[in-house]
């Protein structure tokens, strides 16, 4: 441990550290895919799914590298695989498994979730060259076989592409994790460990969303309305339009939310609790009258604009809303839906004015990459509110699950809180940006007492 924390430790000291045969794990286990049949989706307490358990350690293949983990975080899809929803992902790790080879390893009795990491490379398999054992390192989560042609102009179209540590073993939440080498990024030196594992999924997929060829393709002066701005995808987007030189119109939940966005630099700011938007009459009828509401009160704060773009990923509960208030031309570009898959929409305001939909899924390597770029420069910042240690990792997903949560929720595996900085002089210059929902959690926290 003291090892991987140094800064001054070298190749050869890594090299030198033993290769445990097992390790602890973050695992959902096979025979408890059913422990929640018949229950209620947002009566079922995902926390109650995860244990933490010694599991063998995998050798790293042709292309992979073994990382030690110093600290990982929570994504919505932990919360879906421990809720075993919409599907339990043991489905994922069966079908990944019969393409056979190394995949086979991936069809255990358990799975290790996660798809956020920081930590120190300890060992590469065969044929990896960029990277050594040693470095410090981020992951991404996309997950590519690339041996069939479709993947090769945008790797997220490759029919073999998976996110890893959902629909692959062997994830983030856990001392030790097998990745694919080409998921590894540098770490932003000015960071903590858990810092630097809390941007992974969630910016790269708010850069692909927004910025990139493949999603909205936002432009300077853009009207972006954000849901769940404060939130741990809607938080990297709102910095995006920010940065971009857009005017973010962020929707949240509280007051406490609200005041967050304007720490950011936000000054349109929706709360929900104060606007009681009620989008559905009931259960099956959405209510046109709350989307138009909706829209008259985006256009207060923008003096007259519709959003020129909606950063969707509610879904069922927004997506009528969204398409609604989208100015004519405009895009709604979609990723997931956290409150139902199902969506409804009324097709006369997108077929007559134009409007387009986009669905967006994660991001791939370059895209990746040049998120991460932004990261290592100070230009986006981690948004993390809290950090649990490994042993309370059921706490982190039920508090995301609740959406009790600010930003990003960590996880510390292998490392101490407050580690693993090598750049200070760079870090006392963003210190109160980094530290922005780390204030925000505590202070929610204590209200919470």
């Amino acid at each position: 441990m003291e090892t991987l924390e140094s800064v001054e430790a070298d190749r050869g000291a890594v090299e030198a550290l033993p290769v445990p045969q097992s390790y602890r794990a973050a695992v959902l286990l096979e025979e408890e895919q059913e422990m929640f049949a018949g229950v209620a989706m947002a009566d079922r307490q995902p926390g109650k799914a995860l244990h933490l358990r010694e599991v063998a350690t995998p050798e790293p293949g042709p292309g992979e590298a073994l990382i030690a983990v110093m600290a990982s975080s929570i994504n919505y899809n932990t919360v879906w695989s421990a809720l075993f929803a919409p599907v339990p992902t043991f489905q994922f790790l069966k079908r990944y498994a019969r393409t056979g080879g190394l995949a086979a390893r991936h069809d255990l009795p358990y799975h290790v979730v996660g798809s956020d990491l920081s930590g120190v490379v300890l060992r590469t398999g065969p044929g990896v060259r960029l990277w050594k054992a040693g470095d410090r390192v981020v992951a991404h989560c996309l997950s590519v076989e690339l041996e069939e042609p479709e993947g090769h102009d945008d790797t997220m179209l490759d029919p073999q592409q998976r996110i890893w540590g959902y629909e692959t073993n062997f994830g983030g939440l856990g001392e030790l994790a097998l990745v694919k080498a080409n998921q590894l990024m540098p770490k932003a030196a000015h960071l903590t460990w858990e810092e630097a594992a809390a941007p992974g999924l969630v910016n790269s997929t708010a850069y692909r969303q927004l910025v990139s060829q493949h999603g909205a393709v936002m432009r300077q002066g853009d009207n972006v309305l954000v849901w769940g701005a404060a939130g741990g995808l809607g938080s990297y987007a709102t910095q995006y339009v920010l940065n971009g030189g857009g005017t973010p119109i962020c929707v949240v939940s509280n007051e406490q939310k609200a005041e967050i966005c304007r720490a950011m630099g936000a000054s349109a700011v929706i709360d929900r609790s104060v606007e009681q938007y009620r989008f559905w009459a009931d259960e099956q009828t959405p209510d046109p009258r709350e989307w138009r509401r909706l829209g008259e009160r985006i256009r207060e704060l923008t003096g007259g604009d519709d959003p020129d773009i909606v950063f969707e990923h509610p879904g069922r509960e927004t997506f009528g809303a969204s398409v609604y208030v989208a100015r004519r031309g405009g895009v709604i570009v979609t990723c997931a839906s956290t409150s139902g898959f199902r969506h409804e929409f009324d097709n006369r305001y997108l077929w007559m004015h134009l409007k387009r939909i986009v669905g967006s899924h994660f991001a791939n390597y370059r895209e990746a990459w040049l998120a991460n770029r932004l990261v290592t420069r100070g230009r986006i910042h981690p948004t993390l509110s809290a950090t649990y240690p490994l042993d309370r990792v059921g706490q982190a997903v039920d508090e995301v699950h609740g959406n009790q949560h600010h930003g990003k929720v960590g996880v510390l595996c292998l490392a101490d809180e407050g580690g693993g900085v090598s750049d200070p002089e760079t870090r006392a210059h963003h210190e109160n940006a980094i530290n922005r929902f780390r204030a925000a959690g505590l202070a929610a926290a204590s209200g919470r007492r």
